[in-house]
């Protein structure tokens, strides 16, 4: 469930309002699990001797660039997001940690990137599909192989709406689906999906990246699984903050859903409920 960047950049494109602390606590919980499921910060292949720069893009409240930090002393970590209190709140916790290495900047994802060509020789986006429209994904991969160093890696990391045997989660995930193509920032041809998943490989073939690797991803959530609470609570929160954004592109009314967000939560917790949640990294290397 995605990232953060603020409702009113740009052309508002973020669906949900950045400077929200519900929003907040629901990245931090969400980076944890990400992690955790995806074996480790980086992909297990991935020979990080020649790694020393890395650049976190749409960090919210900076829980994997910390990470990073903490695991990696040796290596510097930046990482940017456009909610001030975010970043702010990165900061402090940087500070509090004492990771001098981690470093946290306000900056707009959407616009050209403050640093210098050559500068890092990792750049990590995670679930950024929220607030990129369609067109402005090949301008932002440019933008981080600009700054890349020449045998540097971009890795993207997307995921689709949860598959599960509830009928309302279902409906309002093909709701928020819709809402995604009506707002342009979907890929799917019927609006059933984000489909932006099937397409990170191709973005980074068509950019110049060479050996484009994948990895898929799945967290089971179903009732009775270890996942199943921490899940709940994540999806109670996305369900909530999002309504406002299904009204505004016109596939639901404010009564409808609302009802559907209860009847939603209630399905969740019913003890035959089953769930996967499917997320997808690829990575590419910059041309040396």
């Amino acid at each position: 469930m995605a990232k953060t960047q603020k409702n009113s950049q740009g052309d508002g494109t973020y669906f949900i309002e950045a400077e929200n602390a519900a929003e907040m606590a629901r990245l931090i919980n969400q980076d944890r699990i990400l992690t955790r499921c995806m074996g480790g910060l980086f992909p297990p292949q991935l020979d990080l001797t020649d790694i020393h720069d890395i650049l976190d893009i749409a960090c919210g409240p900076g829980g994997w660039a910390m990470d990073v930090a903490k695991a990696h002393p040796d290596k510097r970590v930046t990482a940017i997001d456009i909610s001030q209190i975010m970043t702010e709140f990165a900061r402090y916790q940087a500070r509090e940690q004492e990771l001098h290495n981690a470093h946290f900047v306000v900056m707009d994802a959407l616009k050209s990137l403050a640093f210098p060509d050559n500068s890092f020789d990792f750049v990590n986006a995670r679930f950024i599909a929220g607030f990129m429209p369609k067109a402005k994904w090949p301008t932002l991969i440019q933008e981080c192989l600009r700054i890349l160093r020449p045998g540097g890696f971009i890795r993207l990391t997307e995921f689709e709406t949860t598959i599960s045997n509830s009928y309302t989660s279902e409906k309002l995930g093909e709701m928020f689906a819709r809402a995604l193509q009506k707002a342009d920032q979907s890929f799917s041809p019927t609006g059933w999906q984000f489909g932006i998943t099937p397409m990170l490989g191709r973005l980074l073939r068509d950019a110049g990246c060479q050996n484009v690797q994948p990895m898929a991803h799945v967290i089971e959530w179903s009732a009775g699984t270890a996942e199943h609470l921490s899940q709940y609570q994540n999806a109670m929160v996305f369900l909530k903050l999002s309504q406002p954004f299904l009204v505004k592109m016109g596939v639901t009314t404010v009564k409808e859903a609302e009802v559907l967000y209860q009847r939603a939560l209630e399905e969740m917790l019913e003890s035959d409920y089953c769930a996967l949640w499917y997320f997808f990294s690829t990575w590419g290397e910059k041309p040396r």
